[in-house]
């Protein structure tokens, strides 16, 4: 098989996947869209550097690079309007979902990223280390934090405060 046979086989078994990662590490289909798409092309241009057993690795570590590199050029975030509070079709309560997703955006970049690594993606904490160049014991003290700042965010007396 030629490595074009074998990239688009890959891009149409993972892309979706590494779409709800971008998203859960944005919160925008759109830029998470534009991530997967970098990280494809990251991956095609370097692809004779890539070691095939080490694949997922590298496209997760490129897409998460990808993410804390546009928050970190990013000065300023597009405000939208409130959705109204409506069930979504599975029952679940789109305000709650909402909420979650708020606080998740609410956190500093690392720490959203480690936390969707960890609790999203079942990534285990020396491969969450890897991914962004850090000790292990720095994915488990943010990834705590992470954890304690969403527990404040959306405890019951966070969520029944009116926004100022």
């Amino acid at each position: 098989m030629t490595w074009t046979a074998d990239y688009s086989d890959y891009f149409t078994a993972r892309a979706p996947r590494l779409r709800r990662l971008g998203y859960a590490l944005c919160g925008d289909w759109h830029l998470a869209e534009d991530l997967v798409q970098h990280t494809f092309l990251q991956l095609y241009r370097h692809c004779k550097r890539v070691d095939t057993t080490t694949i997922d690795a590298y496209t997760r570590r490129t897409l998460v690079n990808a993410f804390l590199s546009h928050k970190r050029d990013r000065r300023h975030e597009t405000v939208l309007a409130d959705p109204p509070d409506l069930l979504t079709a599975d029952g679940t309560d789109l305000a709650r979902r909402l909420d979650l997703r708020r606080a998740l955006a609410d956190l500093p970049p690392r720490q959203r990223a480690l936390v969707v690594l960890r609790h999203l993606e079942d990534v285990s904490t020396a491969d969450a280390a890897e991914i962004l160049g850090i000790a292990e014991g720095t994915v488990k003290s943010q990834t705590a934090h992470g954890l304690a700042k969403l527990r404040t965010a959306l405890s019951p007396a966070a969520l029944s405060e009116e926004p100022v």
